[in-house]
C-alpha cells in the first residue's frame, strides 16, 4: 500500500512540473475551431501550407500543415503563437514556408515539429498549442 501511495506522490510531483520554455509569454487561452472547407482556410489542406490566425493567443497564431509530401493526416497539424518567445520583440514571427519560424527581432529560427530554437544562444521554445482533429475538415486548437 505504501508503495503505492508513493508512486502517485511521484507521478503527482512529477506532472506538476512547470515548463520554463515559455515564462516570458503571458497567458492566453486558446480555444479555436478551423473549418478547412471556409476559404481562408482550405490551403491548409495542402502540405507545407500555414495560415495565420490574428486576435487568438498572445500574438496570433501559425497553423502549419507539417506534412513533408504525402497526404494530411490527423497529426499533420501544428499550432504556435505567433509571438517571439523572448516577448521582447513585438512583430510576429514568421513562417518561412521551409518548415520554421522565424522571429525578426532576434535572427532567431524554430522549428515546427517542436517548437525549439535552431540556435545554441536561445533557450525558449516557441510556444506550441495542441491540435486536435474532429473530423476531415474540422481541427480544434486550444492550449
Amino acid at each position: 500500500m505504501r508503495r503505492i501511495i508513493l508512486v502517485g506522490m511521484l507521478l503527482l510531483f512529477f506532472s506538476c512540473e512547470k515548463n520554463e520554455t515559455n515564462d516570458l509569454l503571458p497567458t492566453a487561452d486558446v480555444n479555436v475551431t478551423v473549418n478547412l472547407r471556409l476559404p481562408q482556410y482550405f490551403r491548409l489542406l495542402t502540405p507545407g501550407s500555414s495560415v495565420y490566425i490574428p486576435n487568438v493567443g498572445v500574438n496570433g497564431i501559425w497553423v502549419i500543415n507539417s506534412v513533408i509530401g504525402g497526404y494530411s493526416s490527423e497529426s499533420s497539424y501544428k499550432a504556435f503563437d505567433a509571438a517571439c518567445p523572448e516577448y521582447s520583440c513585438k512583430d510576429k514571427m514568421e513562417f518561412d514556408k521551409q518548415f520554421k519560424l522565424k522571429c525578426k527581432c532576434h535572427n532567431v529560427e524554430y522549428s515546427i515539429y517542436d517548437g525549439s530554437p535552431q540556435d545554441k544562444k536561445h533557450t525558449r521554445f516557441a510556444r506550441e498549442y495542441r491540435v486536435r482533429t474532429i473530423d476531415k475538415f474540422n481541427i480544434v486548437i486550444t492550449n
